[in-house]
């Protein structure tokens, strides 16, 4: 490392890593944007509605990870960082505003809260760690990045449709894809992620309640379906098995958590520094959600018509997306592939062409049915026990 004073905002050594209230505070500004981004698909679901669902939802995703950095690498009870989480606050709620319309008129409303929020992030950090060069460089390095994807972000404002998607697009994965690879700079070179940015258990934990966001937000869907179903059998059946979805997703993601974290995995979960890796497959889970949180609004509106491929793909595609990100975080964590839910993906795969000839509300309940064999399967006495934790390079 180096001998310069560590600067003031900096987490010191030792301090608690649990999130405080501001950071679950913060969180709830994405119950409304997952809200909006899923009402928004369940609009548009076609493959170009799914593609600009999916370059919006990175876009939010790469403001809440930023944000978890910070709040992990920064100390989350000084003053000047709590102000700044909720201008970021303020900022991602400006975003979700826009999010309807982001291809439409208020694309330059879209981009403009996303400029604002890196450029107050970064006013506050590259300033505050001027004592100690070698932690200013990240700041540094990411906020130069900023400036290369803000080109594209940028020019996506000044056209529309196919060109709009392709240039915000390359936008977003090169601000997920730089992070990745520790924002190489000129002159500054990189970060190593698996090194001192991250202190583990906190990053965590902040992953572990986005994810129960997004489930708050499916269980929004299902609980104004059933708000708005005059007690109708069919959309009440839907709403219930919306729910269930939660529950069932909710069973799944915290059992193989629970299991990282029993004797003898927990104190080597505590040293775990994945890097971005968690947080990508965080992404996907959440993305799974999202698309089930669609479905489900769309089931309980239409639970006997004639189910459309669009809806097939993704009634049975967000369970899919969620068991994709679980096995991506387990391998990132044990190593190895969890082969009940690499196979709970290739059964809702091979029974996709089968599915149109049940009504959408049947399929949902065939979707709801594999995730719960899996489940299952998992939690028996002989699939149960606890797993072994590596550390990953990366």
């Amino acid at each position: 490392m180096t001998s310069s004073p560590l600067p003031r905002i900096l987490r010191g050594r030792g301090e608690p890593e649990y999130p405080t209230f501001l950071e679950l505070f913060f969180d709830l500004v994405y119950i409304f944007m997952l809200s909006r981004l899923s009402v928004g698909l369940a609009e548009d679901l076609t493959l170009r509605g799914a593609a600009q669902t999916a370059v919006l939802l990175m876009a939010a995703w790469w403001v809440w990870v930023l944000t978890a950095w910070l709040t992990d690498l920064f100390n989350p009870r000084l003053s000047i960082i709590q102000a700044t989480v909720l201008a970021v606050m303020f900022g991602t709620l400006l975003m979700a505003i826009a999010v309807p319309h982001a291809f439409g008129d208020y694309g330059w409303l879209l981009v403009g809260a996303y400029f604002a929020i890196h450029l107050v992030r970064d006013a506050v950090l590259i300033p505050g760690t001027r004592v100690n060069r070698l932690i200013q460089a990240r700041s540094i390095r990411v906020f130069f990045w900023f400036g290369v994807t803000a080109v594209p972000w940028v020019a996506g404002v000044f056209v529309h449709g196919t060109a709009r998607l392709v240039l915000w697009a390359i936008a977003v994965v090169v601000d997920l894809g730089s992070a990745r690879i520790g924002w190489p700079t000129p002159r500054l070179g990189r970060t190593e992620l698996a090194s001192q940015i991250f202190t583990g258990s906190h990053l965590s934990e902040r992953h572990r309640e986005i994810f129960l966001i997004s489930l708050g937000e499916l269980i929004l869907s299902a609980g104004l379906g059933l708000a708005g179903s005059g007690f109708q059998a069919g959309r009440v059946a839907a709403s219930a098995v919306g729910f269930a979805s939660a529950v069932v997703l909710f069973q799944l993601y915290f059992h193989r958590v629970r299991q990282f974290l029993s004797p003898p995995a927990v104190t080597l979960v505590e040293r775990v520094r994945p890097g971005t890796s968690t947080s990508y497959s965080h992404l996907v889970m959440v993305a799974g959600v999202l698309v089930v949180s669609t479905s489900v609004s769309l089931v309980v509106d239409r639970p006997f018509d004639a189910a459309p491929a669009a809806w097939i793909a993704a009634i049975l595609g967000g369970p899919a997306l969620f068991l994709l990100g679980s096995l991506l975080f387990d391998a990132v964590l044990t190593g190895r592939v969890l082969w009940s839910r690499a196979l709970g993906i290739v059964v809702l795969c091979a029974i996709a062409p089968v599915m149109a000839l049940l009504p959408p509300l049947a399929i949902l309940i065939v979707a709801n049915l594999v995730l719960l064999l899996i489940l299952v399967w998992e939690t028996l006495p002989a699939h149960a026990r606890p797993a072994r934790v590596t550390v990953p390079t990366g």
